[in-house]
């Protein structure tokens, strides 16, 4: 290999699947029969508890051929099945797949027979795309009549390309060097075809006999004159917009002699077409001149040295698109003989390309967009922050999006490595205990069942194998799927900060790349996102990046008008009751349009009747989340905002003309409507509802009522109140209480429990509601691990079902800072027990959910942990040693003498030592909202 020569790692041709040759020797004549089979090694075992057990389906295939007939074995999958029986088809009928790669030697010989045949008469009346190509050719006028353009060749004739492949590696992104290949291949051929002066079409030398071309053209003018067709002129300057054209492609001639014309060329030897654009099955591409060279082997050095004279200017949105420099206007057309078309009638395939189609095409080549158009809501979807668990995620996987992001741009695919690992279960160190260790199971050393985690290794590499990427994070997963879509949105959320920025050097992004467990390999990252840099630097050269779809400033305004403006959202309809918090599926119906102020002009962009989305995931953009976490379901709520970016807009809306228009003005912004139509709760709560009646939720609530009670206490604050649940619910009841706080990190927690409390609070002033003797309520804004002594000795303190939710740590330092910090009267710590969790779910068991046949899983997906009986114990007896508290355990939903005891379990700890110590006056908090019975109230929201 030559210094200095990127190294070209060739991938040979996959064998033929056991399949592909059944039907490759038999067609329709082989068919397989898949059945259900039962699995008698399940139906062995008895059931658990009485309850019954949902038992894994296995599939049996019988394959019939005209000679014989095959079983396979027993099958996880229909699929599995049918390969099964095909492999043992093939073994019975002694068929031996062989590797098809030829020497480079072998490739020329192949490929000059191969151009002998497709000038033959018998491919002429053959069914193939560049068979149709010739008998356009036939039909052209003057000299042209009867030269097939090469670049026709070199782009719908796979066989040929693969041969150049075997003796030109790098010719799989340069297709002037399959067509200089090709032309050296027709060189041997000059006693039979012939060049063109230029050397870019291809003649057969001694004519096609009259019973073959008669019988073309008979055919050809039985079909219509002409059709129109929609195509899109991409200019090469990014300061002319893009426009839409009109194409009139006759039969009678040659449609590419059409686009030449289009594009100022005298014939269409001289036009290069792209690969397909989008999906690889489409038939849309790019059709632009080919450079300006002596020779076509210039040409090529060029393209691959990307160096050489261009009397046209880069046309860098067109290159973007495709993935190689291209130079000069293009016409993207969706245009040409498709083997499903010319199956049928030889009929020309085509199909409109509008200004809508460009910009979701556009928009495909970011991670954010391909999110956005597998949920068909460029505007309403974004890119979620976080993955929760495959049901609650909508559209795309991240693994899938990852997956087609590379493929967009020309990368090898994503290579996800996965290694499992077994430890024993994290054995909670007791404090106080002096070391002594528990985890739910004996202290004498006995054996525990191992766990088993997974951690996933991510690698993008180009198509040379040099490595661009690779992200290995930290944390295990109890399932590999949540180790590799987890690890691939890593990634993701990275591409989209660097499709921002675009350097790789910027401090945020490499802020980013570590916080995500990123490593970047800048020279190889800028190598193959060198055309998006090209785009990036003419826009930002025009003055017109911010209204790129790379530009995230519309974001950050929505970001900006939550934090300035709470009432940005008119909500109507009646409060249900039904209200949406994080972790909570929601489906709403929405409705976006482009309005022009101080006209009377609205034009639909987009909207969907069903949009489900998970709250607290960033799935959606901030202001809609924001309303939505305001309403009930049945209600509906307004909200005007800036423009998202012109690409968006012009990618979801149907009519681009009334658009541009509306556009062009200026003085426009976007409405949307919203309707909450359904709110599901998390797992969590669902299973306890469905379980326990009363459900746990209010179980808890009425175990801490009556503590209250009995200690007569006047002050309360619940610790981690989220959307003020249990301080709504506790107005609901006569009870002692004259001051109650809420603190929460939550900015739309707090806002819900704002309106729910203003609203009880300000309407028991009038009434002889049970709120009648609350003086005063205040939420704060902070971290309950950190101290404010605005809330020192309350007379009761609550944090239920919250420090799962904090890593393990953190929640130890909690107990220590409330406790030694704020010490209140009394402190009600309720947490899920750990043990309890295999009950319940073997009740979801029998609303067909599949078993996990691993370690039993946490009761919802943002639990950090969950402890046992006796892991909750010992943290709850050393905190309340080291604190001179007392405590006692409890709990709801269960029995205590009977296993596995609760499932909240409950520590109450109370204060043994009455005296006032002094404190500094820290005040960490931030006050978010607040009221009092005279009348003042103030608020953040």
């Amino acid at each position: 290999m030559e210094s200095g020569k990127p190294s070209v790692v060739v991938s040979k041709k996959p064998l033929p699947s056991p399949k592909s040759i059944i039907y490759q020797k038999f067609g329709d004549k082989a068919t397989y029969k898949v059945e259900e089979v039962e699995d008698c090694t399940q139906n062995a075992r008895p059931p658990a508890l009485g309850i019954p057990q949902k038992v894994p389906c296995l599939y049996r295939c019988t394959l019939e051929l005209p000679e014989f007939s095959i079983v396979s074995d027993i099958c996880k999958s229909k699929k599995d099945a049918e390969r099964s029986a095909a492999e043992k088809a093939i073994q019975k009928l002694g068929i031996h797949p062989k590797e098809d790669n030829p020497t480079p030697q072998e490739a020329w010989d192949q490929l000059v027979n191969r151009l002998s045949f497709l000038f033959s008469n018998e491919f002429l009346s053959s069914v193939h795309p560049v068979s149709c190509h010739l008998r356009d050719a036939l039909q052209r006028d003057g000299d042209f009549r009867g030269f097939l353009p090469v670049s026709i060749i070199a782009v719908f004739d796979s066989k040929v390309c693969s041969l150049c492949k075997c003796i030109e590696p790098e010719v799989e992104s340069n297709l002037l060097l399959v067509m200089e290949l090709i032309i050296r291949a027709a060189e041997k051929l000059s006693g039979s075809l012939i060049l063109s002066e230029d050397h870019l079409s291809l003649k057969k030398l001694n004519s096609h006999p009259p019973e073959i071309e008669q019988p073309l053209s008979i055919s050809e003018a039985s079909m219509v004159e002409s059709i129109p067709v929609e195509v899109i002129r991409i200019p090469s300057s990014v300061k002319n917009a893009v426009e839409a054209l009109t194409l009139n492609v006759s039969f009678s001639g040659y449609y590419l002699d059409v686009i030449a014309c289009e594009l100022g060329l005298r014939d269409a030897s001289k036009v290069l077409i792209s690969r397909p654009i989008g999906k690889a099955s489409s038939e849309t591409r790019l059709y632009y001149r080919s450079p300006i060279a002596t020779t076509l082997s210039q040409s090529s050095k060029c393209h691959i040295n990307q160096t050489g004279h261009h009397e046209e200017e880069l046309n860098v949105r067109a290159s973007y698109l495709c993935g190689q420099e291209i130079y000069g206007d293009v016409i993207f057309a969706s245009l040409g003989y498709t083997w499903r078309s010319i199956a049928t009638q030889l009929h020309l395939f085509h199909e409109a390309v509008s200004i809508r189609t460009y910009y979701r095409l556009l928009a495909n080549k970011i991670p954010r967009g391909i999110y956005k158009l597998s949920r068909d809501a460029l505007l309403a979807a974004e890119l979620p922050t976080v993955f929760t668990t495959r049901s609650n995620w909508k559209g795309s996987s991240p693994k899938q999006i990852l997956t087609v992001f590379c493929r967009q741009h020309r990368l090898s695919e994503p290579i996800f490595l996965c290694n499992s690992f077994e430890s024993q279960p994290a054995l909670q160190e007791s404090p106080g205990s002096g070391g002594q260790k528990t985890n739910g199971s004996d202290t004498d050393g006995s054996s525990t069942k191992p766990i088993v985690s997974y951690k996933c290794v991510l690698k993008i590499t180009s198509k040379c194998q040099d490595l661009i990427i690779q992200c290995s994070p930290k944390k295990s997963f109890k399932k590999e799927a949540d180790a590799v879509e987890t690890t691939a949105l890593k990634v993701l959320s990275w591409l989209d900060l660097f499709f921002v920025k675009l350097d790789v050097f910027a401090e945020d992004v490499t802020s980013a790349s570590k916080d995500l467990d990123i490593l970047i390999y800048p020279q190889h990252l800028l190598k193959e996102f060198g055309l998006c840099l090209s785009m990036h630097y003419q826009f930002q050269g025009i003055g017109a990046h911010s209204h790129s779809f790379w530009a995230c400033g519309y974001m950050h305004q929505q970001r900006n008008k939550l934090d300035d403006d709470k009432s940005f959202a008119k909500i109507d309809g009646q409060d249900s009751g039904v209200t949406p918090s994080t972790g909570c599926m929601v489906c709403v119906s929405y409705s976006i349009s482009l309005v022009a102020e101080g006209e009377c002009m609205k034009e639909h962009i987009e909207s969907s009747e069903e949009f489900e989305f998970e709250i607290g995931c960033g799935a959606v953009f901030p202001l809609l989340e924001a309303a939505v976490m305001q309403m009930s379901v049945g209600q509906s709520s307004w909200i005007n905002m800036e423009l998202p970016p012109d690409e968006f807009i012009l990618g979801a809306a149907g009519d681009s003309t009334t658009i541009v228009t509306l556009l062009s003005t200026g003085m426009c912004f976007v409405e949307c409507i919203i309707t909450l139509l359904q709110v599901t709760v998390p797992p969590e709560d669902r299973m306890e509802q469905a379980f326990f009646k009363p459900p746990l939720s209010k179980q808890r609530v009425e175990y801490a009522l009556q503590h209250i009670r009995q200690s007569c206490a006047a002050s309360l604050v619940d610790l981690g109140c989220g959307s003020g649940s249990l301080l709504d619910s506790l107005l609901e009841y006569p009870t002692s209480l004259e001051k109650i706080v809420g603190v929460d990190l939550s900015h739309k927690g707090l806002a819900r429990a704002a309106k729910i409390l203003h609203q009880k609070l300000s309407a028991s002033m009038d009434t002889e509601l049970s709120s009648k003797k609350v003086k005063s309520a205040v939420l704060f804004y902070g971290s309950i691990t950190d101290f404010d002594s605005r809330l020192y000795r309350f007379d009761i303190a609550t944090c239920l079902e919250v420090i799962e939710h904090m890593e393990e740590d953190q929640a130890c330092i909690f107990g220590d800072v409330v406790l030694h910090s704020f010490r209140p009267s009394i402190l009600i710590v309720s947490t899920p027990n750990y043990e309890y969790n295999t009950i319940l779910k073997r009740s979801t068991l029998q609303n067909g959910e599949e078993e996990d046949q691993g370690m039993c899983k946490f009761r919802n997906h943002d639990h950090k942990f969950e402890w046992t009986r006796e892991q909750f114990c010992h943290w709850a007896t050393g905190l309340a040693l080291r604190h001179n508290y007392g405590v006692e355990f409890s709990g709801v939903g269960g029995e205590a003498d009977k296993e596995p005891g609760f499932a909240s379990q409950i520590a109450v700890f109370r204060n043994k030592n009455d005296a006032i110590l002094t404190t500094d006056a820290a005040e960490r908090y931030e006050v978010v909202w607040e009221w009092n019975r005279d009348g003042n109230s103030s608020s953040a929201f």
